[in-house]
């Protein structure tokens, strides 16, 4: 069995693991990410699309905007759709100018691998981490499998940004650890077509059908959802089907001549929808961070960008805890992520029972949903309350870049030197 240090260890190459790795590298504290998938797999997996205004700064601060600000599509407000009626929510007025960037998450994770492989430290796909231990002393360590063969990481710090079915959160006792959970009675239905978009902006729909969603991933790529019931087989949505059901929900009563622009759908997927939080997200030297810390329902577009926000206040901390020892923001690191992680839970919960129809829901319910659609489209306090919520909280402070780097393996505890252990492929 090999066996390497570092001082952090990041468990999970998506965004959130990625975007931390590229903050220490660029503050001079050095990690290792570890991946089980491999690199064409995390490049392909389909995700979010919508980046708040903090999420697209941090990313320019960190070095990872150049395509972004090339590729992706900024966006000043959404549509609402409710009684075969549009409205338009604008989001810099209310907002102090903030707006949101269409970009799917599948480019954000390729431009941080491709800075990582030819700037950062390893990272290591096909790397399985198999467990976490030591997360109460000051040295945890990841056992994982590469390659058919057992290594370890020794760490000063473990993060785990490997998901909701990932084992970081394992290493936090049950004693101590407490879950919250709502499992949805719905699930949406997404297929991404070879079809221009429907509308400049996000068409969010309410329907006696059944909620449905039409978003980009460019001028001519169309990803749109669609409520189905929890546990739907795509096979059973052909796609003439699935057009039909988008033209029906997306109606308006104004124009009823008005069909979306068809083409060849190339990707059909079922989402269940889910909220998750566990707390806290902190255990001794161990960390959690995005969806291993929290779900919310894609309605919000709130997962990608509370998975930013986490590892920036974590980044920050620990970065301090390098330079000076200090731990007092990594004391405070779960306090601090959950008051934001909780709004958002909040506004994915409403944006989510106000869209769609619930199995057996009354027509007292649908009446209750459209009154508050309406407040939100006549009252400009309720528009704007939805506008600050949709772009989001600004973040903290990127972190900046030190003037030298950090040795690596140095322990901001004891200020040793630790001898290099194994080593690690690009």
């Amino acid at each position: 069995m090999s066996t390497a240090a570092t001082t952090v260890g990041i468990i999970g190459a998506g965004p959130a693991g990625l975007l931390l790795a590229r903050l220490l590298h660029n503050a001079g504290v050095d990690s290792v990410v570890l991946e089980l998938r491999d690199r064409s797999y995390v490049e392909r997996r389909q995700r979010a699309g919508i980046l708040e205004q903090a999420t697209v700064d941090v990313l320019r601060a960190a070095g990872a905007g150049e395509r972004l600000d090339r590729e992706g599509m900024v966006h000043d407000g959404i549509e609402l759709r409710f009684d075969g009626r549009s409205h338009r929510i604008g989001f810099p007025g209310p907002t102090g100018g903030r707006r949101v960037t269409v970009y799917a998450q599948t480019e954000v994770v390729k431009d941080l691998i491709a800075l990582q492989l030819d700037q950062g430290g390893p990272l290591l796909f096909g790397a399985e981490a198999r467990t976490v231990t030591g997360a109460d002393t000051g040295r945890p360590v990841v056992h994982y499998v590469r390659g058919g063969e057992e290594h370890s990481l020794t760490c000063d710090y473990v993060v785990g940004c490997d998901g909701f079915h990932g084992v970081v959160r394992d290493a936090v006792p049950p004693a101590v650890r407490t879950t919250y959970e709502r499992v949805y009675p719905y699930s949406w239905l997404g297929v991404l077509a070879e079809a221009p978009p429907v509308y400049d902006e996000l068409v969010y729909a309410h329907s006696p059908r059944g909620f449905a969603l039409a978003s980009m991933r460019s001028p001519e790529v169309s990803r749109l959802y669609l409520q189905v019931p929890a546990g739907t087989d795509p096979g059973d949505w052909p796609d003439a089907r699935v057009w039909d059901e988008l033209d029906a929900r997306l109606a308006l009563r104004d124009d009823p001549d008005w069909k979306l622009a068809r083409g060849r759908i190339t990707a059909k997927s079922v989402l269940p929808m889910r909220s998750f939080v566990t707390e806290p997200l902190r255990y001794g030297r161990v960390f959690l961070a995005g969806d291993a810390a929290h779900i919310v329902p894609p309605t919000g577009a709130k997962g990608l960008n509370l998975a930013a926000a986490d590892v920036t206040v974590l980044a920050e901390a620990l970065v301090s805890a390098a330079r000076d020892g200090s731990a007092a923001l990594l004391d405070a690191y779960s306090d601090t992520c959950l008051r934001r992680i909780w709004r958002a839970e909040h506004f994915s919960y409403f944006m989510t029972t106000t869209l769609h129809t619930a199995p057996g829901q009354t027509p007292f319910d649908t009446r209750l949903q459209l009154a508050q659609l309406e407040r939100i489209a006549a009252s400009e306090h309720a528009g704007a309350e939805l506008a600050e919520n949709y772009t989001g909280l600004p973040l903290g402070r990127a972190v900046p870049a030190p003037t030298t780097r950090l040795p690596s393996g140095r322990s901001p505890q004891s200020g040793q030197q630790r001898p290099a252990q194994g080593g690690f492929g690009p």
